[in-house]
């Protein structure tokens, strides 16, 4: 039988791992590289984005990004970026049959970008608007107060696209220099999915990224601490509407086996329309127009959020009803019904979401860039399965504590008094 996934290892350190699938007519290329916004300096902070978008504005190959998009979406295919705080990635998707051409494009992007000093210009003030169209949001940059108000000024709470004032004052220089000592060999896996090939893979990788070399000292980040003793509260006053507000605590990182009990609270709490959040809140209180959870873990540490979003009078009682629902999973636990049910549903969707070749690059590449190893989606099935209803009860009563509370609200208030009183999980 061969091997589900597969692993080769460059010379250089660049690793390349491949999903091949049947009966697909698709290939989907993820180049991944372990460097995002929580690395970055003070000063050039919104670099890691700054540069994603940039490595689309022309190479020496092609000149122009109308060149780049053309020759993708010439052949069907689409092409795309995205900048995290502890990872980019860049991707394309296309018909199998265009895969050489879909590495020759991301190879171009990633190894001869010019970082033309007049399209960096241009595209400085796209990102200044995108920033502020961030901030002219309420129900994005609720998202956004409640990271900083839980890290206060360490890196891992700041924006992924830093500021106007420090987007502005990015040089060609900084970002080159930024590109050139963190894009290395040992920071970047070649995911492939789909109709692929492993072998030709790695001679593709081999051919384009076999010469890549270290360059420079990288950067780093220094692990966050969490030192919260008492519950937080950020008001910005606006005048909404409908107010926005965020819920947030310290979490477990992605490092422990117990993300796996961690991603069950978090899908009993609000996955899909069953779940404790939306029935509660939104159906049988009618207190809100959305509410959601989740869980964004990072290497060293994790934060769990709840948003909301409802009329301005009832506020108060939505932060109750939220903070309700959290001390009542923390102190009565979750019925076997509910969590086999829960258990289910992670399990369905997860083997669903593996059907695009896109899904399973991404599949075999995260896996790869944050634990160094790719588990089969059994193996995982298997890890969720295990959790038990005591994991679940304990670590509620772990992670949902009145003292470890953040609160992030937009809206028209000037006074946190009321809402301070009722951000309670006594």
């Amino acid at each position: 039988m061969p091997a589900l996934y597969n692993k080769s290892v460059l010379a250089n350190g660049v690793r390349v791992v491949t999903g091949p699938m049947s009966g697909v007519k698709s290939a989907s290329l993820i180049l991944y590289f372990d460097i995002g916004s929580r690395y970055e300096q003070p000063e050039v902070a919104g670099v890691s984005h700054f540069l994603e978008h940039m490595l689309f504005k022309g190479t020496t190959n092609r000149p122009d990004a109308k060149m780049i998009s053309e020759e993708v979406e010439g052949v069907g295919g689409i092409l795309n970026a995205g900048t995290g705080r502890e990872s980019t990635n860049y991707w394309v998707k296309v018909p199998s049959t265009k895969t050489d051409l879909a590495f020759d494009v991301l190879a171009d992007m990633l190894n001869n970008s010019l970082i033309d000093a007049t399209e960096l210009e241009k595209e400085r003030s796209v990102i200044v608007e995108e920033i502020r169209g961030t901030e002219d949001s309420p129900e994005e940059l609720v998202h956004e107060i409640i990271d900083e108000v839980i890290w206060g000024p360490d890196p891992v709470g700041r924006p992924i696209a830093g500021s106007v004032e420090t987007v502005n004052a990015i040089s060609r220089e900084q970002m080159v220099d930024f590109w050139k000592r963190n894009y290395l060999p040992k920071r970047m896996v070649v995911a492939a999915g789909g109709d692929v090939d492993h072998a030709h893979i790695v001679e593709l990788t081999e051919r384009y990224f076999g010469n890549l070399e270290h360059y420079g000292e990288p950067d780093a980040f220094v692990p966050a601490q969490v030192e919260q003793s008492e519950k937080r509260l950020h008001l910005l006053e606006r005048p909404t509407e409908q107010a926005h507000l965020c819920i947030g605590m310290p979490a477990l990182p992605f490092t422990t086996e117990r993300r796996y009990v961690q991603g069950t609270i978090e899908a009993i709490l609000s996955s899909g329309m069953s779940s404790r959040l939306f029935q509660e809140i939104r159906e049988k209180r009618g207190l809100v127009y959305s509410v959601y959870g989740y869980f964004r873990p990072y290497e060293d540490v994790g934060q769990g959020i709840v948003y909301a979003g409802t009329d301005v009078k009832r506020v108060p009682e939505a932060i109750g009803a939220i903070c309700h629902e959290l001390a009542r999973l923390r102190d009565e636990g979750v019925p076997l019904e509910e969590l086999e049910r829960t258990k289910e549903l992670r399990k369905g969707r997860l083997l669903m979401g593996l059907e695009d070749s896109r899904s399973m690059a991404s599949w075999v590449g995260s896996q790869e860039l944050v634990y160094g190893e790719i588990l089969t989606p059994e193996e995982v099935t298997a890890k969720i399965e295990a959790v038990t209803a005591e994991q679940v009860h304990e670590l509620s009563k772990e992670l949902f504590r009145t003292d470890l509370l953040s609160l992030a609200l937009i809206g028209p208030f000037d006074d946190d008094a009321q809402f301070r009183e009722v951000l309670t999980l006594n």
